[in-house]
């Protein structure tokens, strides 16, 4: 008897159990849609919440008065169909709905599938509360929409300017409507998909639950809305707060590095059959046909993004040196040999090298081509770029303990030097080898040699340039390039700030600026030199935040060169910064920090002062934190995105620059940089010491009489 009424005790928990279980059942308020779908998957008790297959078998589910979900599985390529009586059905039941992506309804026209280029969307209703106002952006990745021409919409698309907010408003601006109400009724509809909000990765995050709360608020007006949790599927590896240790700067620095293969930005060769593009494997080869520059800030609404195929020299070089660093640190072979067939690509393999450039006699010996293309005769140099390649070229012949490509390294320092004018310093941002450019090499360096009133004060261009002859220099002792250097950095400290010209902010060139100046410190320490000095490192650090993110900062807006859009037309016309305005809480990798973490190292070993080295780990733990982390989409894990919004904690900015905007990566700018800086700090050296030994003053004597004599 003891034991039957033990098995009754047991049965009558297990049915109170699964009674109360059914009693937390939803039954006013269902979901067509497919078990993945993020917005059913992000509810808090997703088993909460009854799912049909279809339409008909979901009205008839529901109540008097409930609330009904129609989601677009088939997103983008199928519209969503409604049964004929739909508007019938909903009607006698009284229910409230919410249509994602609908083919057709009666009585209103939904047009033809359109899709987005440069709009995103801006909120136009007061409905979502005060923590989503009207004139807010929010970012509908890749957003395929319905052509409707509804009136009162809640949510419209338009190509708006602006950080968080349109700054110009949406008159004379076209719009496109995407959440809008179907007249005299309680349906609302969505002209796109919505609800995968997490696989797409909308942005920013804090917009959605208002946007959500705000859906189902209409579906259930008095009853309790439902909790919306998800984990991001792309994500910083660490919360703001979060105290990050050597062995987490150390795995960063790693993961950074198996990104290049995750990626597969390394080049390689693609194979067409039937129609269709098959990479073929590498087979240990990475690297010899060099690395595509990055994934661009487009993300497509599958949460993937589109890459750029460019292959680029100094992209190559900085991948190169970081790849070389790894491989010293851990001993990896694998990671040397694609290091040297990267920088063997640039000096060997490509045209980037060949053609004029690799000819004595030809004005354009010693450059380095901006990237790969077929016709040898159409040469570009940027000072800049050219400089970044030296430096990789440099780190990556220390570690494999090679003087492979000194002579080269060699005569593009001194190609540029020789087109520096003697005079202010200065020399064009690029030169061309094509004789249709202003800029052209056709009439000789001579003529910028001898230019004594070429001003050009843009650290941006100039100052790593002017750090490589400071660097030569300490090799070779040749004093003219001191003394062209110095000139240099003389004016441009005259000018600075309010003479400055900028690129995409006034940040980037002081992050720049600051390596000359350590450097200078290096070989020429001087009362006036360390004024400089101290000036550039304390107006750049005074933006740096607590989390250690260094904050944009506009300059004269008659001195950008890329500026803010002024107007919303001109959003996405051309490169850009990330912030509208000044105070944007916005860090940039790919202009400012991933450069001031070099300079800063720099800065804090030449002086050996505490508050630099703070500030450097400060950096460093910041990189680390906001370091890419996804299981979704391992080719973005470990990579460092280009905008950061440090108040929100979430890859967000203004995305008006034409490709390299907020989630665009790339491969030796930053990704270089960064993960090359983090095995510095493992090291404990810094970029001067490292290369203090190199061997390249073996040949300054041949290439003196080569290209200097005369001068």
């Amino acid at each position: 008897m003891k034991k039957v009424l033990k098995i009754f005790f047991i049965i009558s928990i297990i049915a109170s159990f699964l009674i109360s279980c059914g009693d937390n059942i939803n039954d006013n308020m269902i979901f067509v849609c497919s078990k993945d779908n993020d917005l059913y998957q992000s509810l808090e008790h997703a088993d909460n919440y009854r799912r049909f297959p279809s339409v008909d078998k979901a009205i008839e589910a529901l109540p008097q008065n409930g609330g009904l979900l129609i989601l677009a599985d088939n997103y983008p390529d199928k519209k969503v169909n409604l049964p004929k009586d739909f508007l019938q059905k909903v009607k006698w039941k009284n229910l409230k709905v919410y249509i994602e992506y609908p083919d057709s309804l009666p009585g209103f026209r939904m047009g033809e599938i359109k899709k987005i280029k440069w709009e995103r969307g801006v909120i136009t209703s007061d409905e979502f509360g005060e923590s989503l106002k009207k004139m807010r952006i929010v970012m509908i990745h890749d957003c395929h929409y319905i052509k409707t021409d509804a009136a009162d919409p809640y949510l419209v698309l338009a190509k708006v300017a602006g950080f968080d907010t349109a700054v110009y408003g949406l008159d004379g601006t076209e719009t496109h409507p995407l959440l809008f109400k179907l007249p005299q009724s309680n349906i609302l509809i969505s002209a796109t998909k919505l609800s995968q909000f997490i696989s797409a990765r909308y942005a920013p995050r804090d917009a959605w639950k208002p946007i959500w709360n705000f859906i189902f608020k209409h579906l259930q007006p008095n009853g309790k809305t439902p909790q919306l949790l998800w984990t991001a599927s792309v994500r910083p590896a660490h919360q703001k707060e979060e105290k990050i240790t050597s062995e987490e700067r150390r795995q960063a620095a790693r993961q950074g590095v198996d990104w290049y293969y995750k990626s597969n930005l390394l080049a390689t060769k693609v194979q067409v059959k039937n129609g269709e593009k098959i990479k073929i494997s590498p087979d240990g080869k990475y690297g010899k046909e060099g690395i595509r520059e990055c994934f661009l800030s487009k993300i497509n609404y599958d949460g993937s993004q589109t890459i750029s195929e460019s292959r680029r020299a100094d992209c190559s070089s900085e991948s190169a040196m970081a790849l070389a660093l790894r491989g010293m640190i851990d001993n990896n072979n694998l990671d040397k040999a694609t290091a040297k067939n990267l920088q063997d690509y640039i000096y060997f393999n490509s045209n980037m090298r060949r053609g004029p450039r690799n000819d004595p006699h030809n004005v354009e010996f010693g450059f380095i081509d901006w990237y790969e293309r077929t016709n040898l005769n159409e040469g570009v140099y940027y000072s800049d770029d050219n400089a970044r390649v030296v430096m990789g070229t440099l780190i990556t012949s220390e570690v494999l303990k090679t003087e492979r490509w000194n002579e080269m390294v060699m005569a593009n320092i001194l190609a540029h030097y020789r087109a520096t004018s003697r005079a202010t310093g200065f020399k064009p941002r690029r030169l061309d080898g094509s004789p249709k450019s202003g800029l052209t090499l056709a009439h000789g360096w001579r003529r910028y040699r001898n230019d004594k009133t070429f001003y050009h004060f843009a650290p941006h261009y100039q100052s790593w340039i002017m750090a490589m002859y400071l660097w030569l220099y300490d090799k070779t002792g040749y004093e003219p390039l001191i003394k062209t250097a110095k000139t240099g950095i003389s004016n441009m400290m005259k000018a600075y700030p309010d003479n400055w010209h900028w690129t995409n902010g006034l940040q980037q060139e002081r992050a720049r600026m600051i390596l000359p100046l350590a450097w200078l410190l290096r070989v020429d320490d001087t009362e006036q030199h360390r004024k400089w000095f101290y000036q550039m490192v304390n107006d750049l650090l005074s933006f740096q935040d607590g989390c250690g993110a260094i904050r944009e900062d506009l300059g004269n807006v008659g001195h950008g060169r890329y500026k803010p859009p002024q107007s919303n037309d001109a959003y996405g016309k051309s490169e850009a910064p990330l912030i509208q305005e000044n105070g944007d809480p916005v860090a940039d990798m790919l202009y400012t920090s991933n450069f001031a973490f070099l300079s800063l190292t720099e800065a804090a070993a030449v002086t050996g002062d505490q508050k630099i080295e703070n500030a450097v780990q400060k950096l460093a733990d910041f990189m680390v934190k906001i370091q890419v982390r996804s299981e979704t989409h391992p080719e973005l894990d470990g990579a460092w995105y280009r905008g950061f919004d440090f108040n929100r904690w979430e890859y967000w900015a203004s995305n008006a620059d034409a490709g390299w905007g907020v989630w665009s990566t790339e491969t030796g700018w930053t990704q270089g940089w960064i993960t090359t800086m983090l095995m510095m700090q493992e090291l404990n050296t810094n970029f001067w010491d490292f290369t203090k030994k190199s061997k390249i003053a073996d040949s300054f004597d041949k290439y003196k009489k080569l290209m200097l004599e005369g001068l």
